[in-house]
């Protein structure tokens, strides 16, 4: 499955390696196809930038070390999208519908009362109960990805 992730969902993996968020990501990265966009990617840098600032480097080496299929062309036409209360989320919706994935996965509650017909919108917690194992404790294979990066002490 082709599988979009928003921002928090990344943010959450690389500040909390050890998550369910951070398995459910691990999970996506070994058994299917992860697609971020672009302005995903500038969200996710922006919010570093304003809330952890000495936590940038390793953030970029998280995201460098992903495998993922990046989406970067430009939408001319939110109006074409439903709308959604967070104006500033149409852009996660517009790409995930354009680029055709499977499932958006986000911790937004904004996209709970979307619903479109080619792509199923899910928090974490359900993608565990739809398609993993429910075993997403540390020591899951799944967690060999992401325990490669060095976990935040807060």
């Amino acid at each position: 499955m082709r599988i979009m992730v928003d921002a928090n969902i990344i943010i959450s993996a690389a500040l909390f390696p050890n998550s369910i968020v951070g398995n459910v990501l691990s999970h996506i990265v070994n058994n299917h196809e992860l697609v971020i966009c672009k302005y995903t990617l500038e969200e996710i840098d922006d919010v570093f930038k304003r809330k952890f600032p000495n936590r940038i480097k390793h953030l970029n080496k998280f995201i460098k070390n992903l495998k993922y299929e990046l989406v970067k062309y430009k939408i001319s036409d939110f109006n074409k999208y439903p709308k959604i209360r967070d104006i500033k989320d149409t852009p996660i919706l517009g790409y995930g519908i354009d680029s055709k994935v499977n499932i958006l996965l986000t911790g937004d509650k904004d996209f709970d009362e979307i619903l479109i017909e080619n792509v199923k919108i899910m928090n974490p917690r359900k993608f565990i109960e739809e398609y993993m194992d429910n075993n997403i404790k540390g020591t899951s294979k799944n967690q060999y990805f992401l325990n490669q990066f060095p976990k935040f002490n807060f």
